[in-house]
């Protein structure tokens, strides 16, 4: 009998159905207009964009343009790429419009579909930001999809590393901006360091489509954005300590595989103890967990991490004699990304490569609160279902399958389970074998470069060709997927997320044309070349299609669910046949992890054989479990994660905001003196108590830091002896005097300096004391965030520990900030008469200088083009004269260097080349 939601499903639909269903109507909407774009000219196509503007800026609503608007792209891919969106690729760009994740399989044209929801949002004049997760991806797609957008008449601009300011904030000004996420969230924090508005690249977070979307803001989301600045070099620190690690024993430590922590045990601390007094690292006498001993402990701690957690060659590389992290989802090397805290300096003596100084963070954001700032956001990938409960939860983000155009034809084969990792390899080896001898194209999915490494030199030793993707050959990625579809071809890859290049039966004839088109000149010869290969590749695409197509064998199950769902929907794009497998044994990762001794010793109990594998739904179902295990843990550390952060963040917004009103303020006065008033009356408040008695005053000290914060010796003693005077009447006649004090001086240094000097000094002093205050707090809540857990153990919630203390963190912040303007305006002064006439004295002399050089510079000129012209010695002479005596010889040659006498090194050398002396034959070696 059927359950109530399964037979709602089989009469209504699933939710996801309902979403489809509705999106249709609007498809069919959309395709009633084709023939009335068809027969527009090129010109009519690029004038409905303005035409769909005016009509958004006269009321009319993005969901009411969306037909006209998506046809109007339709046609224009038809013309500019020679690619007409299907339908379901309509589906998907109404879904990423609507601000929903579109769950699309591999193959079926992302790319493509993100060009209408860009173009629709991108009428608001707003800008439409296109997240990729490569450098490679946003250069290519801002070029390919660019030639759609331009034949609308909208502007694209790509932000890649390396650019200056200038060339962001115009690719930022573009109706379209490809960018990766990390270029976006440091040019935030960067904007938000800046002195002016001008100064800053970005304009405002209105619309993004995220692409790779579970990679973006799932896989990436733990790691936060930092900037950051050095501190003192602690090099020898991190070395002596590397060499503790290696003399501890095992039972020193406690090992946590699957929370991925070790810690110490009491043998650990006492041999630690014993080593560092050795080295004279720890005095005698003293604790590892003494007060002044925490910086040291910290440090033992990361030692201990990068010895036993990390592994060289599956979570970090040694490439240029630097330790570079590799990303545990995708593969890749991520170069100028650093572990905090430390620990990538702790790696870095491990390796025995130069040690960086440690960093201080100066600004700060984790992917998911970045996002967040945009009013609206979308997403697209392969694989989202598995995850939809963070989406929602986290960024409000709902999940829409969009249908296949062509169903699926790939079979997924249950895991294959060995006892030993051998069987499994020797297991992999014969399925590449056989393959390779059917002409069938193989994809072999591993988890980390060491397995990709010992799988490649398995198959060199026994002769076998193959091409091996992974973060050590990061920049040749594109090139080998591209042709891992040819007829028994064998590529190994390490993760499959976000490559953006599709694996096509036959090889990609489009990339193998370019390659062989380079350096060949006549069109006759390139169309040869052409026809060539792509009757190649269609031959290779009929061998592959008649072995079966793609078969995917991953090596090893990951702990997502979601990882090995990207490396099987390689195979089977667009409705091709295809096959996909897993390997595993009882000594992988994940399955030792989650009790695979049981299962050994159950199966020897079965008389299973050496090179015999279990093959069972029941594995299978097993498996995911103990996956949906380590999902739901990595999202509570996620989600943890967020908590935590998300108390920065409204701190941080407040900050951001504060520097955005004080950068467009043009006279900032107000808020300097508001803070001047309040200051007074904290320090009043602070030595003279509500309700006490005169007797119980400290004047003393009133009068001391009133003159050290105010710069001014006011006599605060003499006004408290007076009859009848109270805490308000001080701060009041130091609120006057102040101000009177203050205005004077305004008055003057304005006279001395020009109108308006003094304003700008106030907006500058505020702008660099809140930077500097803010980058402290950063610092003091990462402290906090290390040891606010231990107060779990006297039954308080950390969480609101924390929250309760940053708040108080963060009031000082405001305190210290006007105290310190305050301050800082307060000792500013006027020039002196004599300092004053000294600054002009100094001026005159600099222009006279300038005048002089100019001067010298225009006679060499003079004398260079005359000498150059052929002119007469006479000419040249005369020439000669305007320039300073003993500066240049009259009868110069610009062949002999002897005749050119002293140069001035800013003039331009007498040889005739036209760079300045200084840049030319006057250069310094």
């Amino acid at each position: 009998m059927l359950g109530l939601n399964s037979l709602a499903r089989k009469v209504f639909g699933t939710t996801n159905d309902r979403k489809v269903k509705a999106a249709r109507r609007v498809v069919a909407a959309i395709n009633a207009l084709e023939p009335e774009y068809e027969a527009l000219s090129d010109d009519d196509i690029r004038a409905r964009t303005q035409s769909f503007r005016d009509r958004h800026a006269a009321g009319e609503s993005l969901d009411d343009l969306l037909p006209e608007a998506f046809a109007n792209v339709r046609e224009a891919a038809k013309r500019a790429l020679g690619l007409r969106p299907f339908d379901v690729q309509l589906l998907g760009g109404i879904v990423l419009h609507e601000g929903k994740i579109a769950e699309m399989k591999t193959g079926e044209g992302k790319t493509l579909v993100a060009t209408m929801p860009v173009y629709l949002n991108a009428l608001t004049g707003k800008g439409v930001h296109v997240v990729t997760v490569n450098d490679y991806l946003a250069r290519r797609d801002a070029e390919w999809m660019g030639k759609v957008y331009n034949f609308l008449g909208l502007s694209v601009g790509v932000i890649v590393p390396g650019i200056d300011d200038a060339a962001r904030k115009a690719a930022y000004a573009c109706d379209v901006t490809y960018a990766t996420n990390n270029e976006l969230g440091f040019d935030y924090l960067r904007d938000n360091m800046k002195f002016s508005l001008d100064e800053m690249v970005q304009r405002g977070h209105a619309y993004a489509i995220v692409d790779e979307v579970d990679s973006i803001l799932v896989d990436e989301a733990r790691t936060p954005l930092i900037i950051s600045g050095p501190t003192q070099d602690q090099s020898e620190l991190y070395v002596a300590l590397d060499k503790v690690i290696p003399q501890l024993g095992e039972d020193a430590y406690e090992k946590d595989e699957k929370q991925r922590s070790v810690a110490l045990t009491d043998e650990g601390n006492e041999a630690v103890e014993q080593i560092l007094r050795e080295t004279g690292l720890l005095g005698e006498g003293t604790s590892l967990y003494d007060p002044g001993s925490v910086t040291l402990v910290h440090h033992v701690n990361q030692a201990l991490r990068a010895h036993i957690l990390f592994q060289k060659d599956r979570d970090y590389i040694v490439k240029g004699g630097k330790v570079v992290i590799i990303d545990e989802f995708t593969g890749r090397m991520m170069e100028g990304r650093r572990y905090g805290d430390g620990l990538h300096q702790a790696l870095e003596a491990k390796e025995s490569v130069a040690i960086q100084p440690e960093n201080v963070t100066l600004a700060s954001i984790t992917f998911q609160n970045y996002f967040r700032l945009y009013g609206k956001l979308a997403g697209m990938t392969g694989t989202a279902l598995t995850e939809a409960e963070e989406f929602m939860s986290i960024y409000g983000l709902d999940v829409v399958e969009i249908p296949t155009n062509v169903a699926v034809a790939r079979v997924d084969e249950d895991d294959q389970v060995f006892r030993t990792a051998p069987e499994k390899t020797a297991a992999i080896i014969e399925a590449i074998k056989d393959a390779r001898e059917r002409k069938q194209p193989v994809l072999v999915g591993t988890t980390s470069i060491e397995k990709s490494e010992h799988l490649s030199a398995e198959l060199k030793r026994l002769g076998i060709p193959h091409q091996v993707l992974n973060a050590r050959y990061h920049e040749q990625e594109a090139h080998i997927i591209a042709q891992a579809g040819r007829p028994g071809a064998v590529t190994i890859a390490t993760n499959m997320a976000g490559r953006g290049t599709d694996i096509k039966l036959g090889g990609n004839a489009e990339m193998m044309i370019d390659d062989a088109l380079q350096g060949v000149e006549g069109d006759e010869a390139r169309a040869e070349i052409a026809a060539r290969i792509e009757a190649e590749v269609e031959k290779g695409r009929q061998e592959a299609l008649a072995a079966g197509g793609l078969w995917v064998i991953g090596t090893e199950r990951h702990e997502s669910r979601r990882i090995d769902n990207q490396l099987r929907g390689r195979s089977g794009r667009q409705g091709d046949p295809g096959r996909s497998t897993f390997f595993l044994s009882l000594q992988d990762d994940l399955m030792r992890i989650f009790g695979s001794d049981r299962l050994d010793s159950m199966l020897q109990r079965l008389g299973l054989q050496e090179g015999e594998a279990i093959i069972h739904p029941w594995v299978n179902k097993a498996i995911e479990k103990a996956q949906k295990r380590v999902e739901a843990r990595n999202f509570d550390i996620r989600k943890n994660i967020l908590k935590y952060d998300d108390v920065m963040n409204d701190q941080r917004k407040a900050i951001f905001e504060q520097r955005l009103d004080i950068m467009e303020a043009d006279d900032v006065s107000e808020t300097v003196r508001d803070m001047r008033h309040a200051v007074i009356e904290e320090i009043v408040a602070r030595h003279i108590p509500k309700r006490a008695y005169a007797d119980q005053w400290d004047t003393d000290g009133l009068e001391e830091e009133v003159q050290r914060i105010l710069a001014h010796p006011f006599p605060v003693k003499e006004w408290a002896d007076e009859e009848g005077v109270d805490d308000e009447t001080i701060s009041e006649r130091l609120i006057e005097e102040t101000d009177r004090l203050y205005d004077a001086k305004v008055a003057e240094i304005e006279r001395q300096h020009g109108d308006g000097v003094m304003r700008q000094e106030e907006k500058r002093e505020l702008l660099r004391i809140l930077d500097h205050h803010w980058r402290e707090h950063i610092i003091m809540l990462d402290h906090l965030r290390s040891v606010i857990g231990f107060r779990g153990y006297a039954q308080r919630d950390p969480l609101n520990e924390y929250k309760s203390e940053a708040f108080q963190l963060f009031d000082e912040l405001l305190n210290q900030l006007r105290r310190d303007v305050t301050a800082r305006l307060s000792a500013l002064r006027p020039l002196t008469e004599e300092e004053l006439a000294e600054r002009q004295r100094m001026i005159a002399e600099f222009e006279a200088r300038m005048r002089a050089e100019a001067e010298r510079a225009a006679a060499q000129q003079a004398l260079g083009a005359a000498v150059r012209s052929g002119a007469t010695a006479g000419v040249a002479a005369g020439a000669g004269e305007a320039a300073a005596e003993g500066d240049v010889a009259l009868a110069v040659d610009p062949e002999d260097v002897e005749s050119w006498g002293k140069v001035s090194r800013n003039a331009p050398c007498p040889c005739g080349s036209g760079k300045k002396y200084k840049h030319c034959h006057g250069k310094l070696n």
